[in-house]
């Protein structure tokens, strides 16, 4: 996903803006004071507007080399650095407030070394007449500069436009003869990720340790099964997001940044598999991970790894066990299936690739306007479902994308609309169409 980092010096309002282009991403949310320095690691979100959607990377305030005092203020310097490279635009914010300092100069030289694309967005311009200050930043040797007020609002529409329209758009590959799924293995630190790919790979790619975080970054290797090809994405061990507080130590930020890089890779996944311990059970961790996964709405397999360890007398007990959990921990993807598997002796771990084929089948699969209403003419035409108020009427439903298969409902009253009701038509659209395993939208619209 396309990736905006934001840098400046401190206290310039990097985390107000941050805070405003992630609206309700309350999770990740940046905190802000006036006093310089508060950000002292890296915040990560993602924008929605419209139909557009990009990372956002907060900051902490931008040294100079030459001015880094202590070991935090240097760590803060590579942390900024290797974000940086990952970024596809730059917002480099400067202070209209007190205006253009020598050390936005040099920092402006630095990040043009980069090569990468660069807005120069001025803050703290809250109303049209304080434009004026503006212009002294011309100076810094660019030819447009984009007023905001990070706290008012005033610009910020402009400025996010600016930002889609450089947004490419997503290569069609699906009619590609060179498409290759992508397939995002994800999970807690040490459930045995990197192993499983060594497994299936047939040799020893990825580096295996007992030591948790051994992986910290996104590795992908191209894996070949009975002629079919499939892109396989090692990421690191996603932790616990406690690492968001305000007293974070600078030196987590390897953890936050290989988070950050696993749900890059969730996002550009087609499908993800979830690897869990089955010696430890279904955690906490392992419910936010699927809902990281369910969230960005891609293709789900959940492997409990690790099931050598479990006695052969006990796997039977533990299948229902199993079985069970899923039900009442993951109620939520009741379409996902799941494997007891092990990457040491390598049981059952080729039963995923069909499993990756018919959910990218299903994935992708769509269903006429006609065959739709029929299903709705039948088995909606005499169905009162329950709603306060004013009797609820379905007239129609269209599919209009896939990837997931998204469908449009067309309501009287799209607000009577309630969670049973749109889990009642998803049921329909499943059992009529074998729509078994993938996720699938519903979308409501009110017909006028």
């Amino acid at each position: 996903m396309f990736t905006v980092v934001i840098v400046g010096r401190p206290n310039v309002g990097k985390s107000t803006l941050f805070n405003r282009m992630i609206k309700s991403d309350t999770k990740l949310k940046a905190i802000t004071d006036k006093f310089p320095g508060v950000t002292r690691d890296i915040n990560y979100g993602v924008a929605r507007f419209d139909n557009a959607e990009f990372n956002v990377v907060d900051t902490g305030g931008f040294f100079l080399e030459d001015k880094i005092e202590d070991i935090i203020h240097r760590q803060m310097l590579e942390q900024i650095e290797m974000v940086i490279s990952d970024a596809d635009l730059i917002i480099h914010l400067l202070d209209g407030k007190e205006g253009l300092l020598p050390d936005d100069i040099e920092t402006a030289r630095k990040l043009r070394q980069t090569g990468k694309k660069i807005f120069w967005v001025v803050n703290k311009i809250d109303d049209p007449s304080k434009l004026n200050r503006m212009y002294e930043f011309f100076s810094i040797g660019t030819d447009e500069l984009i007023p905001v007020s990070a706290v008012t609002g005033y610009g910020f529409e402009e400025l996010i436009n600016k930002i889609i329209e450089i947004i490419p758009e997503t290569p069609q590959t699906k009619n590609s003869q060179e498409f290759i799924p992508k397939i995002a293995i994800v999970g807690r630190p040490n459930v045995g990720k990197s192993t499983i790919i060594n497994a299936l790979l047939g040799k020893k790619r990825m580096i295996v340790s007992p030591v948790p975080g051994t992986t910290r970054d996104a590795v992908d290797s191209l894996c070949t099964y009975y002629g079919k090809k499939y892109l396989i994405i090692d990421t690191g061990g996603i932790k616990r997001l406690s690492y968001y507080k305000k007293d974070i130590e600078a030196s987590t930020f390897v953890e936050k940044l290989s988070y950050f890089k696993a749900l890059k890779s969730i996002q550009e996944a087609h499908i993800c598999i979830v690897v869990m311990d089955a010696a430890d059970g279904i955690v906490n961790q392992d419910q936010k991970i699927v809902g990281m996964v369910t969230e960005q709405k891609k293709g789900l397999i959940i492997l409990l790894n690790k099931w050598d360890l479990i006695q052969p007398e006990e796997r039977d007990r533990k299948v229902r066990y199993f079985a069970d959990e899923i039900k009442r921990k993951l109620w939520f993807i009741d379409y996902a299936p799941y494997l007891t598997v092990s990457a040491i002796d390598k049981r059952r771990l080729t039963k995923i690739f069909p499993l990756i084929d018919q959910i990218l089948e299903e994935y992708k699969k769509r269903v006429s306007t006609a065959e739709l209403n029929k299903l709705f003419n039948e088995k909606l035409k005499d169905v009162i479902l329950p709603s306060s108020g004013k009797e609820l009427k379905f007239y129609y439903i269209t599919q209009v994308s896939i990837e997931p298969p998204t469908f449009v409902v067309f309501v009287n009253d799209d607000l009577a609309v309630k969670q049973h009701h749109i889990k009642f038509l998803e049921k329909l659209i499943r059992e009529t169409f074998n729509f078994k395993f993938t996720p699938i939208n519903i979308k409501l619209k009110k017909r006028k």
